[in-house]
């Protein structure tokens, strides 16, 4: 066989449809990477690309000769639909990258994420699944997808494997990659696989899809076994959805991949079977502000409260200061909040640079129903110009740029006493540029916070948080608040325009054959 030659691109970006419009710049401050660039990122220590085309081009490296086609990656944080003149611009560039390649490769690898939107899309990723066949015929097509990824028949039907993410938080990328490199080989070797998928009307809120523990860890880990059982499965994958993309095809999906159909159709079944068993499971246990704020105060051991609502991870803006202002009119002690996403704070922190005390505003103004105006004492702690590599979790060895960062510490007069010395006192407060979540200590750690000290850190992270941040906070010292803002876990709280109804939790009742 002559050395294959893949053609690899991608567009990954969770969009939230209530979320202000995702610009180019959110791709090129993130990761937008073209031609060799995406080969060389792959390889190198340090990506800008989350893990799986690095997972893919090492693991195609590592096992035989093979020769990339790269055209363009793009990945952004998560935000609104992407602008129609963005999106419209990224398919002519696809289309420019994969017309010289018609029967010039023998497959191709697609990073996607499966919630993505633009302004005149449903389904983006679909599209560009239609764009590869449409140019490139029936090669080996292998897609990977973040397990939040809203799936439509499309997504399932133009691919010949469908590889999921089986981890929340993500730490799964890179092997998701890998993984699909060895189903690529597999193709190239003449095997041929088919897929089945059955979507179930329940839209669950993304506190009930943890894979530790909980309904959706349990399906997965039923689908892993029924794999490892039965030689023809070649890839389970459950995806959860994201609640917020408002689309046709919202509803937990499980996909299979195998190499008979009645194998397919018969563990999709049963999975979908599971999760439908599990249905009453999936509901947000939220706590209110005015416990939480109870907790921070009293609680004998450290906690991390996380600010679900207003999860960046989501499409939240990362600013919503209802937290903050409980816990300070409380004088909670001990306290820091990372990362509160406001450029113009952040900027004259660094004007005034370290040491000053000013009076800090944040979200001057107000800005929109959820991010009102809160005003403090503060001194200028340390800054930095927020490029950051991350340590663990989704983030772990990738380069973040957060835009010009301020730690701040709110003064309060007069001070509160505390139990105990710690690096902080009162409430502490890191301020970014680039809306980013709070997913890594290293976030916090480069600006010379202590984690291990404190009594409480709160953070705008939804879940992911929770890879980065176990080395401080086992599962029982996190709370996950009832707040405000554009990523509520309480779905009835949202105007809902194209989901499927009746869907679980959003309506009492559901009916699924």
């Amino acid at each position: 066989m002559t050395t294959p030659r893949i053609a690899l691109l991608g567009f990954s970006i969770e969009c939230n449809r209530w979320a202000p419009v995702a610009r180019m710049h959110d791709f090129t401050n993130r990761c937008l990477l073209r031609g060799e660039e995406i080969v060389t990122d792959g390889r190198a220590a340090s990506s800008r690309a989350l893990g799986e085309m690095p997972g893919f081009v090492t693991t195609m490296d590592a096992t035989g000769p093979w020769e990339p086609r790269p055209i363009m990656l793009a990945m952004s944080e998560p935000w609104g639909p992407v602008a129609r003149d963005v999106f419209e611009g990224f398919m002519a560039e696809w289309r420019a990258g994969l017309e010289p390649l018609r029967g010039q490769v023998e497959g191709v690898y697609a990073v996607l994420h499966g919630a993505g939107l633009a302004e005149h899309l449903h389904d983006p990723e679909g599209a560009l699944q239609a764009l590869v066949r449409e140019i490139l015929g029936d090669v080996p097509f292998i897609c990977s997808y973040d397990l939040h990824g809203n799936i439509s028949a499309e997504n399932v039907a133009l691919n010949d494997a469908f590889v999921g993410y089986r981890t929340n938080p993500h730490l799964d990328m890179r092997e998701r990659g890998a993984e699909s490199a060895q189903l690529m080989r597999r193709l190239l070797a003449g095997e041929k696989f088919v897929r089945a998928h059955r979507r179930l009307p329940i839209i669950a809120p993304t506190v009930s899809m943890l894979t530790a523990q909980g309904p959706y860890a349990e399906v997965i880990n039923l689908g892993q076994e029924r794999a490892a059982a039965d030689s023809r499965i070649v890839n389970v994958s459950v995806m959860g959805g994201f609640a917020y993309g408002d689309t046709p095809f919202n509803g937990m999906t499980a996909v299979v991949t195998a190499t008979d159909q009645g194998a397919a159709e018969a563990l999709a079944q049963e999975l979908a079977e599971a999760a439908w068993a599990r249905r009453d499971r999936f509901v947000a246990r939220l706590t209110s502000i005015e416990e939480a704020t109870q907790r921070a105060l009293t609680s004998p051991v450290p906690l991390a409260f996380a600010d679900v609502a207003d999860n960046p991870g989501g499409g939240g803006r990362g600013n919503t200061m209802e937290i903050l202002r409980a816990f300070h009119a409380a004088g909670v002690q001990g306290a820091v909040f990372g990362v509160i996403n406001d450029a113009r704070l952040a900027a004259e922190a660094h004007a005034l640079g370290k040491g000053a005390r000013f009076r800090a505003v944040f979200n001057q103004g107000g800005l929109d129903e959820f991010s009102h105006e809160f005003a403090a004492d503060a001194e200028v702690v340390a800054l930095s110009d927020g490029q950051v590599t991350g340590r663990r979790g989704i983030y772990g060895g990738t380069v973040m740029q957060l835009g010009k960062t301020a730690r701040l510490r709110l003064v309060s007069d007069p001070p509160q006493a505390v139990n105990r010395p710690h690096d902080v006192r009162g409430i502490e407060v890191v301020v970014i540029s680039e809306r980013t979540q709070c997913a890594d200590p290293a976030f916090l750690e480069h600006l010379g916070i202590d984690i291990s000290t404190l009594r409480a850190v709160v953070v705008k992270s939804r879940g992911h948080f929770r890879g980065g941040f176990d080395e401080f906070f086992q599962h029982e010292q996190i709370v996950e608040v009832d707040g405000p803002g554009l990523t509520s876990p309480i779905l009835t709280r949202f105007n809902w325009k194209h989901v499927p109804r009746p869907s679980l939790p959003i309506d009492t009742e559901a009916s699924w054959p």
